[in-house]
């Protein structure tokens, strides 16, 4: 029994290899193609974060027309006309671009991955608060991209979910989830009520205090999920999120796994945080979330909850039954459909 199992796996992961060296091929062939036509690589700025001694900035290596972009956004009048979402896929990424990263006078040469995606964390010395950097590709114009530096003493932090949290998606099942990814202008996404003002009053209540976006999204959305987050009034703050398509081990990236990593990695890289949760019922959010509060119970001051209407969970695929047990029941939860009934809750917890 354990060679047939280890057989399967060996099946498993080498299928998933091919499937990994199939895409990069079929992206290779894309930035060639892109190239000969007179494309240029552009980076693509995405909003950072950091604290005292360093940052981690953000951002994706495309190939576009000359002109296309401007500091590597879509030029306003596109986007106010409206953008269709397949629009954000049609750009081929530059696997293993060499980029520049400039911050406060000093150059740092980091390498994207293979899907372009540049996730770098430097060294640097930055006052709290908003900052800019310099990022640039090849012989491209260098772009900024925002920076929220963390006061070395800051306590709270607040970590929200995307999809079916501030923004009403449903886009667990497949076909609703092409349609809104790929089909939609992006100013028909609909905000969550009440959220947008019940994350203003949180960061009002905490001034200094870090906001972090976490979805199982594909960061070819990342501008546009900037964006919508802006256009609705939403705290400015880093969206952390993932890539789509095989790996080394698995045909599609694990976004239960994303989401689990990134929560980690925060808890190691602001120690003395301790985070508002916030999610929805409609995916995994309280199990991830359970979870992280039983691996790192000093880092958690609350977990909320956006309960799905009965129209809402249908879309979605049901509602999760993972409700909090055991020593996880010790961190405060709660529940409510919109930011007005979580923001009464938080209140009453001295959050607000």
């Amino acid at each position: 029994m354990a060679s047939r199992t280890g057989n399967g796996d060996d099946l498993q992961e080498k299928a998933a290899h091919i499937g990994m060296r199939v895409e990069d091929r079929w992206q290779a062939y894309r930035e060639r193609r892109a190239r000969r036509r007179g494309y240029v690589a552009t980076v693509m700025p995405f909003t950072g974060y950091g604290t005292a001694g360093w940052i981690r900035v953000l951002g994706r290596v495309v190939m576009a027309r000359p002109g296309a972009f401007d500091n590597g956004r879509m030029p306003s009048k596109l986007v106010a006309d409206g953008i269709r979402g397949w629009r954000n896929f049609i750009s081929p990424p530059v696997a293993n671009a060499r980029v520049t990263i400039s911050a406060a006078g000093v150059e740092h040469h980091v390498v994207a991955d293979r899907g372009g995606v540049v996730d770098a964390k430097v060294s640097v010395d930055l006052a709290p608060g908003w900052h800019t950097v310099t990022l640039r590709c090849e012989d491209s114009e260098p772009v900024e991209a925002a920076v929220n530096v963390v006061p070395p003493g800051e306590r709270f932090g607040v970590v929200s979910d995307v999809d079916d949290t501030v923004m009403v998606t449903a886009l667990p099942r497949p076909l609703l989830a092409a349609w809104n990814t790929f089909v939609l202008d992006e100013h028909a996404r609909n905000p969550t009520p009440g959220m947008a003002v019940m994350l203003e009053r949180v960061t009002r209540e905490h001034p200094g205090s870090p906001v972090l976006y976490l979805s199982t999204g594909a960061w070819n959305v990342a501008q546009t999920l900037t964006r919508f987050l802006s256009r609705n009034l939403y705290p400015d703050g880093a969206l952390l999120l993932t890539d789509w398509g095989p790996t080394k081990d698995r045909w599609f990236r694990s976004g239960q796994g994303h989401k689990v990593d990134q929560l980690r990695r925060l808890a190691e890289e602001f120690p003395d945080i301790k985070w508002l949760l916030i999610g929805d019922d409609g995916q995994h959010d309280e199990a991830i979330y359970a979870g992280f509060a039983l691996r790192y119970p000093g880092h958690v001051a609350a977990i909320a909850i956006r309960q799905l209407s009965v129209s809402e969970a249908v879309l979605a695929g049901g509602r999760s039954q993972d409700r909090p047990s055991g020593p996880a029941r010790s961190i405060p939860w709660i529940y409510a459909p919109d930011g007005k009934g979580l923001a009464n809750q938080l209140q009453q917890l001295g959050i607000l």
